[in-house]
């Protein structure tokens, strides 16, 4: 399928190809557990190939992390039974797109985005608030096939305190509970990886003391470009790449800019390199986090309107010069070699 391009010369345009159609491309972060759900609770089948196959084709995306979200007005006593909704409707949908769509649980199943042509969908819980106080529930989601595990969302739960999008008036904050303690512990025991993204500055401390093996922000960007606390200080980005940790770029416009001016390609593409410059260029990626679809109010939540743009990135990366294997491991090689290592 021929690649979107837009504002690119010959020479880019062949140069935007080559990169796109010869690696392997990652968004560690995408709401589709409720994108899905939504859409098939209208009666609508086939979403993936419906509302997401050619996006991911123009860009030659490999591997979506599905994020399994539950909204807090389903909080507490809902959010087990529509995490296991969202899971259940994602399989429903991959088998019926099975053509185009596979679930990805190992390390093999991770190889085969390499070789089968098909696109992997990882299934991430986003916020510990399916499990409850129940750790048992940490098991049942692995064997349901999740195998990332964001501890919060920008609330509190009982396992950590969120990190918030302004500074609304708060007590004193916590770090990991006891119980959230037990469930880093556990996840990583299972082989879920952990995702700091939407965590506070506390918790993060927390994680970095009391977890063993590497972790991701899988949609975060950097506090100093836009300070807010839902973004990483500079000292957690650079843990995250110390640790062997992978940091998703965040596409959603007031996470990138609270200027209005300034939410486009070009401010997404400075948090890109502002992150390389203290973590590492082998520990960024993607995790747009889009959610014009997630949304559906017509409203544009995003620097970008879908997946089949972001070839508009990798044309501004190159344009300021930037090394192509460095654009390699930002398009996806550095998820990947991440999933390999955590799976």
């Amino acid at each position: 399928m021929k690649l979107y391009y837009k504002r690119v010369g010959k020479h880019m345009d062949s140069k935007i190809k080559k990169l796109h159609e010869e690696n392997i491309l990652v968004d560690s972060h995408l709401d589709l557990g409720g994108i899905i759900c939504k859409y098939r609770k209208n009666g609508e089948v086939k979403i993936l190939n419906k509302y997401f196959l050619d996006d991911f084709r123009k860009s030659s995306f490999n591997l979506i992390i599905a994020a399994i979200f539950v909204e807090s007005e389903f909080l507490p006593d809902m959010a087990l039974k529509m995490a296991i909704r969202q899971i259940e409707a994602i399989y429903e949908d991959v088998l019926e797109c099975s053509e185009n769509f596979f679930v990805v649980k190992n390390k093999n199943d991770l190889e085969k985005i390499e070789t089968t042509g098909k696109i992997g969908i990882l299934i991430s819980l986003e916020g510990a608030e399916p499990i409850g106080m129940d750790l048992s529930f940490l098991n049942t989601f692995y064997r349901l096939g999740v195998r990332g595990l964001g501890l919060t969302w920008s609330r509190r739960n009982f396992v950590a305190d969120g990190s918030y999008f302004r500074n609304p008036e708060e007590g004193i904050r916590g770090g990991l509970t006891p119980f959230g303690i037990k469930v880093v512990q556990s996840a990583e025991e299972l082989g879920i990886f952990l995702d700091v993204s939407h965590l506070n500055d506390e918790g993060f401390e927390d994680v970095i003391k009391y977890s063993k093996k590497p972790f991701i922000a899988s949609h975060s960007n950097a506090r100093v470009l836009n300070n807010l606390t839902r973004n990483l200080t500079d000292n957690q980005i650079r843990q995250i790449g110390e640790n062997g940790g992978v940091i998703g770029v965040n596409g959603y416009k007031t996470i990138i800019s609270e200027n209005e001016n300034e939410q486009n390609i070009s401010k997404l593409c400075d948090h890109i390199e502002y992150m390389i410059n203290i973590a590492g260029d082998k520990n960024v990626g993607f995790g747009f986090d889009l959610c014009n679809k997630y949304y559906n109010t017509g409203k544009k939540y995003d620097v970008i309107d879908d997946h089949s743009e972001v070839v508009k990135i990798t044309e501004e990366l190159l344009n300021r010069g930037m090394d192509e294997k460095i654009i390699i491991g930002i398009l996806g090689r550095n998820f990947y070699e991440f999933l390999m290592k955590a799976l």
